[in-house]
């Protein structure tokens, strides 16, 4: 074929589209490049407009060209008349056309250039903090407010719950399409289950800090509590907990971090949607001994039918950003024994706990309720206390409210208790979903329910 045929196969409306494209997903890209290396922005994932928005674009483009070309020639092949695009003719010689030729070409890089920008900051906004818990994401409250005050308070989001990759970011935009429909169309659940399925990896979350290969040895916890009496009783319970960790060492890796040290393997079956249920454990040792470990009672249709999974820190850690208290009385006893509630208020661990216990249809009830609550409660019984410690009472008061309005959010039905926690055994199963001394192998040996495994106590 002619060279000039071949040129007027390219000028056909299709391929005259895909060269658009390719040029202008390829002058974005160079935009964005650019604020990438002078480093003007804070955005872990500008990968994606690297490695999957650009260059689909861009192949989208390229593979427009020849298939423009394809079809006029079948067009011409057919005996139709040539759909090629009639370029106007331009002759820059000319002084007028030579400036609204530049007029346009500088609009034109200028629009790309703001378009591109407004992209990347719509991107990078989408991506933060405030976005995920303020914004779209409203139904969320419960867990932005509990992240605000946990311990991951300044690791944003999407470090977790995204990660570095376009593949990655295309999950969760899918997801986050699904949950904006949810939203408009009120369709979601009240409460928001905690996700337990399609989480990232806890290699590239949890340990991109927490290195599991640190001995951690041992911590130790001061557990207050307070009891119901007029004094407020203040017994403490302290804990010396085994975390333990490392890698190989002489004596091996001791504490409770021994269940995901790497030379270990913990597999689990579990029978229910949120891991409460583990009713088979299969444990293999740095030196290749393996145990089958099942409940009583199970059969194997139930196995079938279960989850299959290598334990790692999600399984016990599973509310790591979003720390809610268990119980009213556990809330309480931390606030006191932090001095956020005074606990030389006769009874006020009772009043406070009762207050939380009541219904309430929302947040600004609850509050109004637990201020007339207290202040009546010392007003008719301790009238002495009430007139001369004041300052103590309205403390109680906004202690008691923040607790509330940091575990109970009734337009949520989140109350305290909702999200089970598996640190620990006391208010939820937790280590007992496994050490419950019921599952057994073959050979007699149980996960057992020894203490000092885990803790020593005084």
């Amino acid at each position: 074929m002619p060279t000039g045929q071949k040129v007027r196969l390219i000028r056909s409306p299709i391929s005259v589209l895909g060269m658009v494209l390719t040029t202008v997903s390829a002058t974005v890209f160079l935009v964005v490049f650019l604020a990438d290396l002078f480093g003007l922005h804070t955005n872990p994932y500008l990968g994606i407009l690297f490695f999957l928005i650009l260059p689909t674009i861009f192949v989208a483009g390229l593979v427009l060209i020849p298939l423009g070309a394809w079809v006029e020639r079948r067009r011409l092949a057919r005996g139709e008349a040539p759909s090629a695009m009639h370029w106007p003719r331009i002759d820059l010689n000319e002084p007028l056309q030579r400036r609204r030729a530049v007029l346009v070409f500088t609009l034109t890089m200028a629009n790309i250039v703001i378009v591109s920008l407004a992209s990347y900051k719509g991107i990078e906004y989408m991506d933060s903090v405030e976005f995920c818990g303020q914004v779209c994401h409203s139904v969320m409250a419960p867990e932005y407010i509990a992240y605000q005050s946990g311990p991951h308070a300044r690791v944003s989001c999407v470090q977790c719950h995204i990660g570095s990759g376009a593949s990655w970011f295309a999950k969760s935009k899918l997801s986050g399409t699904r949950q904006l429909l949810a939203v408009s169309f009120h369709t979601y659940s009240r409460p928001i289950p905690s996700p337990v399925q399609n989480l990232r990896p806890a290699r590239d979350t949890c340990e991109q800090c927490h290195w599991p290969g640190k001995f951690h040895g041992d911590t130790i916890r001061r557990i207050h509590e307070f009891a119901e009496d007029e004094k407020n009783t203040e017994s403490v319970t302290t804990l010396q907990v085994h975390v333990g960790g490392g890698t190989d060492r002489p004596g091996g890796v001791q504490g409770i971090h021994w269940h995901v040290d790497p030379a270990n393997e913990i597999e689990y079956i579990s029978t229910d949607d949120r891991r409460q249920v583990i009713p088979w454990v299969r444990m293999k040792d740095r030196f290749g001994t393996v145990r089958e470990f099942v409940a009583e009672g199970v059969t194997a249709e139930q196995l079938a039918k279960g989850e299959r999974r290598r334990m790692d820190c999600m399984d016990c850690h599973n509310r790591p950003s979003h720390p809610m208290a268990a119980t009213p009385e556990r809330a309480v006893n931390q606030m006191m024994g932090q001095g956020e509630i005074p606990k030389t208020l006769p009874f006020v661990r009772r009043e406070a706990v009762r207050l939380l216990k009541a219904n309430y249809p929302s947040q600004e009830a609850a509050a109004e309720g637990i201020s007339r609550g207290f202040r009546e409660f010392f007003r008719t019984t301790y009238p002495e206390v009430y007139m001369s410690r004041r300052q103590d009472v309205e403390r109680a008061v906004s202690g008691v409210a923040h607790i509330y309005r940091q575990n109970v959010f009734p337009e949520m039905n989140v109350q305290f208790g909702t999200y089970p926690n598996n640190v620990g055994h006391m208010d939820f199963p937790g280590c007992f979903r496994c050490h419950d001394d019921s599952h057994k192998s073959k050979d007699g040996k149980t996960i057992g329910q020894e203490c000092d495994s885990c803790h020593s106590m005084e």
